[in-house]
């Protein structure tokens, strides 16, 4: 166990070194129009 924890942060340290923030390519309107959109219950695939 004690591998274990040492090893969950040993990976938690370095992604937190690397990590950048992420940067929304759509915008909030273009999310939720398709978020919203009404699925076509006739498909079939």
């Amino acid at each position: 166990m004690p591998d274990l924890i040492g090893a969950i942060r040993a990976f938690i340290d370095a992604y937190n070194e690397r990590c950048q923030p992420f940067v929304w390519t759509k915008t909030a309107d273009q999310i939720l129009t398709k978020a919203n959109r009404q699925k076509n219950s006739d498909t079939r695939h």
